[in-house]
């Protein structure tokens, strides 16, 4: 662990950098739109802030798929789990405040139960990450088809302050993320745990020789994807006022987390990356989606300019980063 010190003391600072240049573009594109349109209403404090808004459910469900990358591994079930929580949460509260905590409970439960299967099947049974959480995500789509035929009803009016409501027009939600992204950049950053989540993804069979248990790391790394996960989809269950059984699949999270991450410089090999890359990318995609809103640009037309910018990150970044995959 030791030798990996020095290695591990670089990645904030290369992180750093691709978050501050991703960042300047983010910025540079949204302000661009908003002058060419002249819509200076963007520029202005709730303007900014509604830009944070559209951060918020695709940025917590990449956080978790960065700590999920970067033990090499990759979660495709997300965007099935934030359906599944969401109307979850509709069906337990039915408008009622007393059942707010018991329904958040019991989400967040079913979250870390698909986190915790998802990680048993790639790193104790050896199933391909890829195979093993799209079969989770069909298993839990399929049971959530079969249940609900109709909208469960809605969350309590109380809940919708999550989405709505917080100091100085902040809602809660976006403090939420902004903790939940500090908490995660110094958890990787700072900390043992963080250290051998590298470790695990860097190499794999160096950190077994060192004595890591990789199949530990693995599976937590899984376990804080669905959590995230599961957040998110609350968050939009409060944002909506309802779950729908489309809002992960319409909402691309489990695609677009992974584009986000791998845009942010964590490679898809593992043991590389971070945090405030990850927060940088998904700053990117809303920027994108303001700017595409503010110039008219079509629903379709959209997600081929965003699926070409994916493709030209990655590219760079592969070209700047030779020896890994990404």
């Amino acid at each position: 662990m030791t030798a990996a010190s020095p290695f591990r003391r670089a990645l904030p600072r290369r992180g750093g950098s691709i978050a501050s240049l991703l960042t300047i573009l983010s910025l540079a594109i949204y302000v661009g739109a908003a002058l060419a349109t002249g819509q200076i209403s963007q520029l202005s404090y709730e303007g900014v802030v509604g830009l944070a808004q559209r951060t918020v459910a695709l940025g917590l469900v990449a956080l978790g798929q960065t700590f999920v990358i970067l033990v090499a591994s990759i979660d495709l079930s997300v965007a099935t789990l934030v359906s599944t929580v969401a109307v979850l949460a509709s069906f337990l509260m039915k408008g009622d405040p007393a059942m707010i905590a018991p329904a958040v409970a019991v989400c967040l439960v079913v979250s870390a139960a698909l986190g915790l299967v998802n990680g048993a099947l790639v790193a104790y049974a050896g199933v391909n990450s890829l195979i093993a959480t799209l079969g989770a995500g069909l298993v839990v789509q399929g049971v959530l088809a079969a249940s609900f035929t109709y909208l469960p009803g809605s969350v309590a009016p109380q809940f919708l302050a999550l989405a709505y409501k917080g100091p100085f027009g902040v809602s809660y939600a976006i403090l939420i993320f902004a903790a939940l992204a500090l908490g995660s950049s110094f958890v990787l950053s700072r900390t043992l745990f963080g250290a051998r989540i590298f470790a695990v993804g860097g190499n794999l069979a160096g950190a077994r020789l060192a004595g890591i248990r990789t199949e530990r790391y693995v599976v937590a790394a899984h376990l804080i994807c669905s959590l995230m996960a599961g957040v998110a989809g609350l968050y939009l269950a409060a944002r909506l006022q309802s779950g729908t059984p489309w809002i992960g699949r319409d909402g691309i999270y489990d695609l677009e987390s992974i584009a986000v991450t791998v845009i942010g410089g964590t490679v898809l090999s593992g043991g590389r990356g971070g945090v405030a890359g990850t927060v940088a990318g998904v700053l990117l995609f809303a920027c994108l989606d303001g700017a595409f809103n503010m110039l008219g640009v079509d629903a379709f037309f959209k997600q081929v300019l965003r699926g070409a910018i994916v493709i030209a990150a990655v590219a760079v970044h592969a070209a700047r980063t030779k020896g890994h995959v990404a």
